[in-house]
């Protein structure tokens, strides 16, 4: 469950308490009015009307400039809910508000991304080279790779074109740091290309998209229902770090046919974790608030989505034909 906090005028009262009682508020209280005839109102709501409350006071609420509407995340309340429906509805989720505030803060192009981006790199580039599953598992721990990711699906389903830009810049820039500063150790070190943790990333089967498949929609699930999303990070960070150092490492070593074969890899994961993101989303009903809006939402996820088909499709002819000259 979560808090509501309504602060606004005296007169939206009769408004606010109306929105209480339709969505079944387990709770709703007024409290003392200020010197600036505002006051807070408060109200405790089930997860799974959160949504639809907030944008029922954000609809009702949008012409007074100085009303604020606070959500405080629940622990626990007592006494427990006693009846099956009451549980039901108290199931995991979060809000629309809350998903952009998380994505956005992890999608951003600064120093600290960049520093995790080359740290991670370095630790996965010796893993593979020295053949250490350990190390690269280390190295897929600390990469921030899941943000940008989430990020840009999101933004698909808001129709956010400024979350989309930046999402996609700083993932393209994580990518590339890997790639360069991988290729960088792949001239500067010398080693044998026979590691079964650096070839396996220069192959691309059917079971490589499932895994990414299955990356991107555990990471959007995460999201919407409000759940821990570290380890969902490291499933997305085994589909893109490794095959990146692999395309840097290779390509040091004047492999081309083995970075080429991670390049493939690589660019299927992507595809993969965004399409299985976006098709969660588009599940799970993230969409905005106004009409307006959801009609451009709309749009722009049915374009996205038909974009990424067609990609895969091309990648799993790629697949195939490489597979045929193998």
């Amino acid at each position: 469950m979560k808090l509501i906090e309504v602060i606004a005028d005296t007169g939206s009262i009769p408004t606010v308490s109306a929105i209480a009682e339709k969505y079944k508020a387990r709770d709703f209280r007024l409290g003392r009015e200020g010197d600036d005839s505002r006051l807070a109102m408060r109200m405790l709501v089930t997860d799974e009307n959160v949504q639809l409350v907030l944008d029922a006071l954000q609809n009702v609420l949008g012409a007074q400039p100085m009303a604020r509407i606070i959500v405080f995340p629940v622990d626990a309340t007592l006494p427990h809910a006693k009846s099956e429906a009451e549980r039901r509805e108290d199931k995991a989720s979060t809000t629309r508000e809350a998903m952009y505030a998380s994505v956005d803060k992890n999608a951003r192009l600064d120093i600290n991304y960049v520093v995790l981006v080359i740290l991670s790199t370095v630790v996965a580039a010796i893993g593979l080279v020295e053949n250490n599953v350990a190390v690269v598992i280390g190295a897929m721990v600390i990469a921030p790779l899941l943000g940008p990711n989430l990020a840009f699906g999101l933004g698909t389903a808001l129709g956010d074109v400024h979350l989309m830009k930046k999402s996609l810049k700083t993932l393209l820039a994580g990518i590339a740091i890997a790639i360069s500063l991988s290729y960088v150790i792949g001239l500067l070190w010398p080693f044998g290309i026979t590691g079964t943790e650096l070839l396996a990333r220069t192959y691309v089967g059917m079971d490589s998209l499932a895994l990414a498949l299955a990356s991107g929609a555990a990471a959007a699930l995460s999201l919407t229902t409000g759940l821990p999303s570290v380890l969902v990070g490291v499933m997305v960070a085994v589909a893109l770090l490794p095959p990146a150092a692999a395309v840097g490492l290779t390509l040091g070593h004047a492999r081309p046919e083995l970075a080429q074969g991670a390049a493939l890899l690589l660019a299927a994961n992507i595809v993969c974790v965004n399409l299985s993101a976006k098709l969660v989303f588009l599940v799970k009903g993230i969409r905005p608030r106004t009409w307006a809006e959801k009609e451009k939402a709309k749009r722009a996820m049915s374009i996205y989505i038909m974009g990424w088909v067609v990609t895969l499709t091309l990648i799993v002819a790629a697949i195939i034909a490489r597979t045929h000259l193998e």
